[in-house]
């Protein structure tokens, strides 16, 4: 494609456009029909399916063969049209095919010459006049030819044979068949003499040309040549020629013989002979590239090959009576197919070389789609002069706002569309426009709006020569970048945007479709868009563009073409494909428009007419009145045609697709559907069990553009054109439910692959074909060369080339609509391999929509709620399986291990988890770690990097929309992240308001910013500080105080910012209006709160902003009136209008008090006081909030809540109802007038408040605190109710940066509890094996039972303001060493008791050593405040376990810096010394060396020959104990310590050393990760390569066995695990929160995670190359869903064996106090 023409394409011109590449190879096989059977049913078995695999697999192309002569029945001759069909199917293949498109088999046989089904009525004429000239009888012509008058000019017909010779169909009765046959084969063999000769004789004359007497002498195999050979420029890319010759052909055997050369009168026919030599060496040679033709000679002669020539001679014997056979020329045809197969793939492989795979190809592919959409619109376009000349205006006016067309469907919005693209540079002449034009849903980059939105910006930015890499993936910056891009229009170069079905749109990841349109357009800018109107499914975003464009002239509604434009349109396209109708004719055609005027209707009538031939039969010419009658009769019509169960089937299988078929997949289908193989073959044996190309290719030339192609999962599809045709064929075909499940389950067989990759399958011969072929047998088998259907599809090297989205897309439908539940199951929703491969290439949504959708249709309640498990676990783990797909195993694993009990589709996706889920993540939970689903928790939405402080619920409660440094908005029914909006502002966010009608949205910074969001489009708007006060009158050189921003407001169309004395009015673009000043002195009443009704009717309220003191006044303004202020304190709510103010005003007590307004009095008038509560006078009111219905009022107070309940059927009105809150439990108040929140569920029987980290439930019954839920590990922010029809919730936000909703109705079920802390876990010390551990948070030290995640127990010695820093297990986990509050302790496990305590301050390190034996505690003082370096000492303590028994200390001198870590004491890897970093006398980073075993000093070393200055750590090199190496930022030195040596410098290490102390690793906090051999300092292998992840901090190290390495990153929150051995990365883990600890067990199966959350989660390793790793996991606790009634039952044996040793101890101890005077049996 030359440059000239990349150019138009992308400036969106419609003129001489190239073809559209496509993903099809389609072949016509051309040959004479009987000599080369055995090649074609050859190729057919063995070599098609071969090729149909490569394309798939290597190129993700289709593969598709026309063979014309292969199944040819007598129905297809009957109506002469296969001529014709072949030259058109020609035109396809040229069109569609990538790479080779016709390829022709000639052997010694010119094959069958037709005579014309269409002749020109005045050449009919012509040749009649010529043969009567020569007193010829001409009858037989008058009889079989009639002229249509309605063909301009007149053409005379062929009729079909059997309205002549009505038995030439009847297979019922042979006989009649058989003699009806037999007088047609004569009569053509006469017509043809006939047409022969009067050609000849007119030629002769001079009358008629050679082109048009060759007409009449010509084989179709001749004219398919001309076609696709003869007439093609590029041969050598697209064509393949092969040449039989076969020598000493047994001309005796007349039969045999007539198959393979033309006879005639028991003779070779030298006229065929003749022709067929200026074809095939004449004519063929001479177009065709010489390696693009084949010669095969077929002699007596031996075998010989020529490998030079690009022809192979193969002597063959001819055998027989046969005279060539499978069998007996084996060796030919298997060097034939292997050529064959070898050339096509090299046509293949170099088109798809040509194939322009860059972004900017890719793109020129896409946009040409669009264009011949357009182009094939506009060529059918007639009128609307009135709407086109609105749009006229439109385009060369100065509007601001997008222009939509609107109407029913099949309006002729899209062509009315297409045609204003089409004038666009007749309406711009002189200037350049960039015309971009989608059909959105015709592609796959159209149907989406990420990519189409791609598309759109690279067509502008090729325009502007601007690079395609600055465009971001992210829908978010993608829509900011588009519209940045719009504004380089200008009037030389305007840009037009014409989208059609914008409604149609996906994966907006919003609320709505068409948010992302710009509502402002910047000059020279014009967007026109098409959209829905009437049809609810898609309406919806037609009244949000109404939303959006509130200009009513911008809105053109296309209506129906009414009666008198229609039949001009009709009599223009009759026109223009030259036809003509009778007077009667046309005024039935008159008839039907009267009735519907719809574009789709004229369509539909204009396809039927051009059938109507002049002599057409008045009862054959009949128009129905509404669009689905037409349909149904255009149905009726070709099932007639073409065999109702043909069509039936075709057609149904192309509506039951979800997203349409290709042509190859309905060829498979219809091949693997016996039925109509049955009809199709019952009175013949076909080589291949197939069905012939030929009949479904009549059945689509019947249905000319109703079914459209477009593209579906990367493939090109069939589907109906239009909605009302689906309808129609859904009405037609499955109104029996069983015949659609049949469709359903035939389709759902086929993606499974059941058939696929040379599985026959069985099939029962007719009782015809059983009796004509006297077959035995009832059954057969046969391979229908149907594909496999793998999930994914693998390169040679291993690697994933492709996913099966079509499998994706389908199979779950199909399965659901065929109600085969077990197979769905089985092979979808809980199969991990499906999940996986799904995830990995498809949304979260697609995911999810096949759950949601299996729970629609099923009926089965443990089977629904076993889908919602899985689903909902896949919900609450999107935010990391979107991301991270490779998860998916341990996010179910740690979601829902502890529902495997009842739920066996569960357990056995769980087990496939265990067992193939260390493929993609070799890290799999060993018990449950994280939410499961099912209980309260209904979603967790995450997405924010920091704190979540606010949340709006849209007015509809659909969406919540929450802030921090973004906007992020969820949909409430499904969880989906709705819109992601980014305005890269650098504070955080305070405040969120929404507009009353939810489209815009502001908020305020703490670097007073304010953001203004259009929540339609996600266009954002950011105004800096508007507050400044006035330049002072009298001094005018006084300096403007900014006053900070303190709150926003926002109405419909305006925004209101204001400070502590001022407000600014702003309009929606952003443009400040008016500025407001306070009534009220700035230092004595500083504004807290203002909120409008209206620009004129606003209210704000005033307080003094000293905490000490609550007093408020609330002032209210009316226009230029106010009202009395109202003075209150502590708390004060409005009710929704206004009218209304409950609050606290009565002096030293909280009280509350209702006030109405008086309009007349303009003041507030008391109305009552509320029923008090028993600790008003003392308990401070922080927040008075009213519920949604306004009749109940909450108070939030500092120990808990009141209710005041004002409904009319309330049996509390008199009282205030007072719910507490646990001792030592308080409500704070966030900023004044607000609390913590409380709510009522949607019964009105549970009140939910959040408070701390807590979801509190209180039963408003028994007003008893009933319910403590565990929400967040953050403070909860916000709590709103989320009660409307069937939803009873609760949304909370907290800060640790994620919103909560909460399902109430499930409040109480039982839920999975993950122990963890209330803090940060510090640090974790393991036990010798997997079973304990301890953690340190800074409050206890925990106990943990890791085989089931159990936290046993919390040990603290101070239980109130207990300080923890250090705590260590010993190897057989009897005690526990703890630093704690400035002591050191040692508890015994099991009693929980302290049996050491001394107290050592400032402790930095515990180290067990020895066995555990000895523990080595070092402290050091903390720096004081305000120095950053001091020079102090560190001591070291070792004693004894468990006595505590000081073994040695000593004091050494440390360099403290203050945001240093303290550098820990090493041992050597002999346990003899003991070495540390000290500060020598010039306070210089030195090492000294202890006896380990004495304390005794061994050694001082200077670090000065190894040139560094600041120490990091210290590390015993493992393999030699005398070495070891000091690591700074940038290298390791490695020291002799009995020499005191440098032995070598190994750069970049950063400590980590294997056991060997071969390899050591570096990971500098910037990224990449490298092995390094410590003797040479080379990196030996690159785990990670040194790639920008940002400056993070870094968890590096091997674990226990120097197998693996793990890598922490908290910027990606990501641990990954590579093998040392191989550099393989095993697991890319995402943590839940962030890593705050992380630990290897001793033998390397596991890692334990520490988190900030509180948490500790176990992690086995299973290595994919350790198949023992799955029974390791199969023998957990977790994975034995008796395991807790096996506990149950240890313990009561547990508790009787221990009460039986008590009773045993008592007796004992009872027996030797005799002289109490009682025997042991008188005291019990």
């Amino acid at each position: 494609m030359d440059e000239r023409t990349v150019d138009l394409i992308f400036a969106g011109s419609l003129l001489t456009l190239p073809p559209v590449s496509s993903k099809i190879v389609r072949i016509f096989t051309s040959s004479t029909f009987t000599d080369t059977t055995m090649e074609r049913n050859t190729l057919m078995a063995k070599c098609y399916p071969k090729i149909k695999d490569y394309c798939r697999e290597k190129h993700g192309l289709e593969f598709q063969v026309v063979d014309m002569r292969w199944g040819v029945r007598d129905e297809a001759t009957d109506d002469h049209m296969t001529t014709e069909l072949c030259m058109r199917e020609i035109k396809n293949c040229q069109r569609l095919s990538m790479g080779p498109n016709f390829v022709v088999f000639l052997g010694q046989k010119y094959g069958y010459r037709p005579i014309p089904t269409y002749i020109l009525s005045s050449e009919l004429q012509m040749l009649r006049d010529e043969l009567a000239s020569g007193n010829t009888d001409v009858q037989v012509l008058d009889t079989w030819y009639r002229k249509d008058s309605n063909a301009v000019p007149p053409i005379s017909v062929l009729q079909p044979i059997s309205s002549i010779l009505i038995n030439f169909n009847n297979k019922r009765i042979p006989k009649l068949q058989a003699e009806d046959q037999a007088i047609w084969w004569d009569t053509l063999n006469k017509m043809q003499k006939l047409f022969r000769k009067s050609a000849h004789s007119l030629h002769t004359q001079g009358k008629i040309d050679d082109e048009t007497m060759h007409n009449y002498f010509m084989s179709v195999t001749e004219r398919e040549v001309i076609n696709g050979i003869l007439n093609v420029r590029n041969t050598k890319n697209h064509c393949l020629a092969y040449v039989r010759y076969i020598n000493n052909i047994n001309l005796q055997n007349l039969k045999k013989a007539s198959l393979f050369v033309d006879i005639i009168n028991r003779s070779l026919d030298a006229e065929a002979s003749k022709l067929l030599a200026n074809l095939r060496d004449e004519r063929l040679p001479h177009k065709i590239e010489t390696s693009n033709i084949q010669k095969c000679l077929i002699t007596k002669q031996g075998l010989s090959k020529d490998y030079n020539k690009p022809c192979y001679r193969y002597t063959v014997e001819w055998i027989g009576r046969e005279g060539l056979d499978d069998e007996t020329h084996g060796d030919y045809l298997k060097h034939f197919i292997t050529h064959f197969y070898k050339n096509i793939i090299k046509l293949v492989d170099r088109a798809m070389r040509k194939e322009d795979s860059s972004a900017q190809g890719q793109i020129v592919t896409e946009i040409l789609q669009h264009l011949h959409a357009c182009n094939n619109s506009v060529k059918v376009f007639y009128g609307r002069e009135d709407n086109l000349e609105k749009i006229h205006n439109y385009i060369l006016g100065n509007s601001e706002k997008p222009l939509v067309l609107y109407g029913e469907g099949g309006c002729g919005k899209t062509s009315l569309l297409a045609k204003s693209a089409s004038l666009t540079t007749e309406w711009f002449q002189g200037s350049r426009p960039i015309c971009i034009i989608r059909f959105l849903g015709t592609t796959p980059d159209s149907s989406a709006l990420t990519p189409t939105l791609i598309s759109i910006c690279q067509q502008i930015s090729y325009n502007f020569m601007l690079p395609f890499e600055s465009i971001p993936d992210d829908l978010v910056p993608l829509t900011a970048h588009f519209k940045h891009l719009i504004t380089y229009a200008s009037k030389e170069q305007p840009f037009l945007l014409f989208l059609d079905s914008v409604d149609q749109l996906t994966g907006t990841q919003d609320a709505n479709k068409v948010s992302w349109l710009p509502t402002r357009l910047p000059p020279w800018v014009l967007i026109s868009c098409a959209a829905e109107e009437s049809n609810p499914a898609v309406s919806r975003e037609y009244h949000v563009l109404r939303k959006m464009i509130d200009t009513e002239e911008n809105f053109i509604e296309v209506t129906a073409l009414g009666e008198d434009l229609a039949m001009q349109v009709i009599k223009m396209w009759m026109a223009t494909a030259r036809r003509d109708l009778t007077n009667y004719q046309w005024r039935l055609v008159a008839n039907a428009i009267a009735k519907c005027s719809l574009p789709i209707f004229v369509k539909l009538v204009f396809a039927e007419i051009c059938r109507w031939r002049s002599y057409t039969k008045p009862q054959e010419t009949h128009l129905a009145s509404t669009v689905m009658d037409s349909i149904m009769m255009l149905f009726e019509r070709i099932e007639k045609q073409h065999g109702r169960i043909l069509v039936f089937h075709a057609l149904a299988y192309i509506t039951a697709a979800k997203s349409g078929l290709s042509e190859s997949e309905l060829e498979d289908l219809i091949s693997l559907d016996d039925k109509v193989l049955d009809d199709v073959y019952q009175y013949h044996l076909p080589p291949v069990r197939r069905i012939p190309p030929l009949l479904w290719t009549r059945i689509r030339n019947d249905l000319p553009n109703y079914l459209s192609e477009r593209e579906a999962d990367g493939v090109s599809v069939m589907n109906w054109y239009h909605r009302q045709f689906r309808d129609s064929a859904r009405e037609r075909y499955f109104k029996n439910m069983n015949m659609a499940m049949y469709f359903h389950s035939s389709i759902a067989d086929y993606y499974l692959g059941i058939w696929g990759g040379g599985n026959p399958k069985p099939f029962k011969y007719t009782e015809i074909q059983r009796h004509r072929f006297n077959l035995t047998d009832k059954e057969g088998v046969a391979d229908r060369k149907v594909p496999v259907q793998p999930l994914v599809f693998y390169a040679k090297d291993g690697k994933v080339s492709r996913y099966n989205l079509r499998k994706f897309g389908e199979l779950p439908y199909h399965l659901v609509r065929s109600r085969r539940f077990i197979d769905l199951y089985q092979n979808v929703l809980f199969n991990y391999e499906w999940l996986h491969a799904k995830l990995s290439s498809c949304p979260l949504q697609a995911v999810l929509s096949d759950f949601e959708d299996a729970c629609i249709n099923i009926d089965d309640k443990d089977a629904r709620r076993e889908l919602m498990l899985v689903a909902d676990a896949l919900r609450l783990g999107g935010a990391v399986l979107g991301q991270y797909p490779d998860m998916l195993a341990p996010q179910l694993v740690g979601r829902l291990l502890p529902e495997i009990g009842s739920n066996p589709n569960v357990k056995m996706l769980l087990n496939a988890c265990d067992k193939n889920g260390s493929m993609h993540c070799a890290l799999s939970p060993v018990y449950h770690c994280l939410h499961t689903p099912g209980g309260p928790l209904k979603y967790s939405l995450e997405g924010h990097q920091f704190a979540v402080f606010a949340f709006c619920l849209t007015s509809d409660l659909r969406y919540v929309v929450s802030i921090s440094n973004r906007f992020i908005t969820w949909d409430l029914s499904t969880s989906d992240l709705t819109r992601d909006v980014n305005p890269g502002i650098e504070g955080i966010m305070q405040q969120l308001v929404l507009s009353p009608d939810n489209k815009w949205a502001a908020a305020y910074t703490n670097n007073n910013e304010t953001v203004l969001l259009n929540m339609l489009s996600s266009e954002f708007q950011i105004i800096e500080n508007p507050l400044k006060e006035e330049e002072s009158e009298e001094n005018e050189s006084t300096t403007q105080e900014i006053e900070n921003v303190t709150g926003v407001y926002l109405l419909n169309q305006h925004l209101i910012v204001h400070g502590a004395s001022t407000w600014v009015l702003f309009n929606m673009r952003a443009e400040r209006l008016e500025t407001g000043k306070s009534p009220m002195n700035k230092q004595e009443w500083p504004i807290l709160y203002m909120e409008f009704s209206s620009v004129t009717e606003y209210r704000i309220i005033f307080w003094k902003g000293d905490l000490d003191d609550d007093q408020m006044i609330l002032h209210s303004y009316n226009a230029d009136t106010s009202m009395e202020p109202l003075n209150y304190h502590s708390a004060m709510v409005l009710n929704r209008d206004k009218t209304l103010v409950y609050a606290c005003t009565t002096d030293n007590n909280y009280m509350v008090s209702k006030y109405e307004r008086n309009d007349d009095q303009q003041d507030w008038e008391l109305v009552e006081e509320l029923p008090r509560s028993e600790s008003d006078e003392v308990e401070v009111m922080l927040q008075l909030k009213l519920h949604k219905d306004e009749n109940i009022l909450f108070g939030t107070t500092s120990n808990g809540f009141v209710l005041w309940d004002f409904s009319e059927d309330s049996r509390t009105v008199d009282e205030a109802i007072v719910l507490r809150l646990p001792h030592g439990t308080r409500n704070i108040s966030t900023r004044m007038l607000q609390s913590n929140s409380i709510m009522l569920s949607a019964h009105r029987n549970y009140a939910v408040a959040g408070v701390r980290k807590n979801l509190y439930v209180w039963s408003l019954e028994t007003r008893k605190l009933v319910k403590i839920l565990d929400a967040h590990f953050g403070r909860i922010m916000q709590l709103e109710a989320l009660t409307i029809g069937n939803w009873n919730s609760v949304v909370t936000s907290s800060i640790d940066r994620s919103v909560k909703v909460w399902n109430i109705n499930n409040i109480f079920e039982q839920v999975h509890v993950i122990d963890r802390h209330e803090l940060p876990i510090d640090s974790i010390s393991l036990s010798q094996n997997l079973s304990l551990a301890v953690t340190v948070t800074r409050s206890c030290v925990g106990v943990w039972d890791l085989q089931i995640g159990k936290l046993i127990t919390k040990m603290a010695d101070s239980p109130l303001g207990a300080i923890v820093t250090h705590a260590v297990i010993t190897p057989d986990a009897k005690y526990i060493i703890s630093a704690e509050s400035g002591n050191i302790l040692v508890w015994h496990r099991l009693t929980e008791q302290v049996i050491f305590k001394e107290e050592q301050p400032g402790i930095k390190q515990l180290t067990l050593v020895e066995d555990g034996t000895k523990v080595i505690s070092v402290s050091k003082p903390s720096n004081p405040p305000g120095t950053d370096f001091v020079r102090t000492t560190a001591t070291v303590c070792v004693r004894s376990i468990p006595d505590g028994e000081l073994q040695y200390s000593f004091e050494y001198p440390v360099r403290s810096i203050t945001g240093i870590p303290f550098r820990p004491v090493v041992i050597t890897s002999d346990g003899q010394h003991m070495v540390l970093s000290a500060a020598d006398k010039t306070n210089r980073d030195c090492i000294i060396v202890y006896n380990a075993k004495t304390g005794a000093l061994v050694n001082r070393i200077g670090l000065k020959p190894c040139s560094i200055k600041d120490v990091t750590a210290v590390v015993a090199m493992p393999h030699k104990s005398h070495l070891v190496a000091i690591i700074t930022t940038d290298k390791g030195a490695v020291l002799d310590i009995r020499t005191k040596k440098h032995v070598r410098t190994v750069a970049k290490w950063g400590g980590s050393v294997t056991k060997e102390g071969k390899y050591g690793l570096y990971a500098p906090a910037r990224g990449g990760l490298e092995l390094l051999e410590l003797k040479k300092g080379q990196t030996v292998r690159t785990f990670i390569p040194k790639v920008a992840e940002g400056v993070f901090t870094v968890i590096c190290m091997f674990n226990k066995t120097d197998e693996y390495v793990l890598y922490y990153h908290s910027g990606k929150k990501t641990l990954r695990i590579f093998r040392t051995l191989d550099a393989h990365m095993i697991a890319n883990y995402r943590v839940q929160t962030e890593l705050s600890a992380v630990e290897s067990t001793q033998d390397g199966s596991a890692i334990i995670l520490g988190t900030v959350d509180g948490c500790v989660s176990v992690l086995a390793i299973t290595d994919p190359e350790k198949p023992e790793m799955a029974k390791f996991l199969s023998t957990m606790p977790s994975r034995d869903e008796e395991w807790k009634k096996k506990v149950e039952k240890m313990r009561a044996q547990a508790r009787f064996k221990a009460a039986a040793s008590i009773v045993k101890l008592s007796t004992k101890f009872f027996g030797v106090h005799p002289e109490n005077g009682l025997t042991a049996e008188n005291r019990i």
